[in-house]
């Protein structure tokens, strides 16, 4: 027997999730007191009015457990995109869809499909439950690559991610990639569509996935989360739209209170509040096209973003501008945990945020 507690044979494999560098840290690393993030994607406009107001009538009653099925949370979701109850499922953020999805369809050398650049979390929920990793390179312009995931499939694939919009690339695969990629997908391997970016997409030709499980596809999950356009990053919510046989799968293995009190008011008067879902989606339009002019004016090569973020290639110095701009209390994803080490991710923040993103790389660019 081993001389002291020993962790599963899984956890030889994952490295921690590190997340953007809080505001707090930073301020006392560098000895500032003026810190802006924009380093993980959240609305620079705060919170859905609505939302707020829900949340605060609900915090009067947290001293009560939250409906641990979420029913009328559910319901409303359900109701949005026209699909009953059954189809929905929810989650504290849609990482913990990932994790459900993950202890519910994985076993022990199964295999999981997903891009070598994407959403580290697939990688890492996949580890812990000792399922192997298959990782595809991008195709160009930094788009996911369907026909090198479709060729990575086999017999011991369970599970495909799709990041789309692809984080941190921000790039879209079309529709028509799409049927092609699905068409090659056996029946018994789950396509999971992670489009927590979705309702920023200026692009006709973008998948109609929630179609695909209206129209009893067994096989496809649909991921969407209230923590971007919605403003609703600090309570964690998420939510998965798949046929019934899989929403029950994540029913059995999901934790008995995984949404809590605030959380469900929030999303359903978050679904109900058009006017802010609106101006979050016409702000980041702007906010997109002021950064895409400054790069262009810097001479720095960027993604075509369909989301709240750009990415962007500086190059070899690409960690010391990161660094810089941390001094200059300006905090941005570095890449290197993406494998693209000569890139930063920026999120979209307040015009002022974003002016001052740009004067404070121009100086780092020029000192460097």
């Amino acid at each position: 027997m081993p001389d002291r507690p020993c962790p599963q044979r899984g956890l030889e494999r994952v490295s921690p999730y590190v997340p953007g560098k809080p505001i707090d840290e930073v301020k006392r690393e560098y000895g500032l007191d003026d810190v802006i993030k924009l380093a993980s994607n959240e609305n620079p406009l705060g919170v859905s009015p609505k939302a707020l107001a829900a949340m605060h009538e609900a915090i009067e009653r947290v001293n009560l457990y939250p409906d641990a099925s979420s029913h009328d949370l559910r319901t409303a979701i359900g109701r949005h995109f026209d699909l009953p109850l059954d189809h929905v499922a929810v989650g504290n953020g849609a990482d913990d869809l990932i994790l459900q999805l993950s202890m519910a369809g994985l076993d022990e050398g199964d295999r999981v499909v997903v891009s070598r650049s994407s959403f580290p979390i697939y990688d890492l929920y996949a580890h812990v439950m000792r399922a192997d990793v298959v990782k595809t390179p991008l195709a160009a312009g930094h788009r996911i690559d369907l026909d090198a995931m479709a060729d990575a499939i086999d017999e011991r694939t369970k599970l495909v991610y799709v990041c789309n919009p692809n984080n941190p690339t921000g790039t879209i695969v079309h529709a028509d990639a799409v049927d092609r990629f699905l068409e090659r997908v056996p029946d018994c391997v789950v396509v999971v569509f992670d489009e927590a970016y979705r309702e920023m997409v200026d692009d006709d030709d973008f998948p109609a996935t929630v179609d695909l499980v209206r129209a009893g596809r067994p096989n496809v999950v649909v991921l969407r989360t209230f923590s971007k356009v919605y403003g609703l990053a600090g309570i964690r919510l998420g939510y998965a739209l798949a046929h019934p046989d899989l929403v029950a799968t994540l029913m059995r293995v999901k934790t008995i209170f995984n949404v809590n009190r605030a959380a469900q008011a929030a999303g359903i008067a978050a679904l109900d509040d058009a006017d802010f879902l609106a101006r979050s989606v016409d702000a980041n339009r702007a906010g997109r096209r002021f950064l895409y002019d400054a790069f262009e004016r810097l001479g720095l090569e960027y993604a075509e973003s369909h989301t709240n973020f750009v990415l962007v290639r500086i190059g070899p110095r690409a960690e010391a501008i990161q660094q810089a701009l941390l001094a200059a209390g300006v905090i941005v994803r570095p890449c290197c945990g993406y494998d693209l080490p000569a890139f930063l991710r920026v999120s979209i923040g307040t015009p002022a945020e974003n002016e001052r993103l740009v004067s404070a790389l121009e100086r780092s660019l020029d000192e460097r």
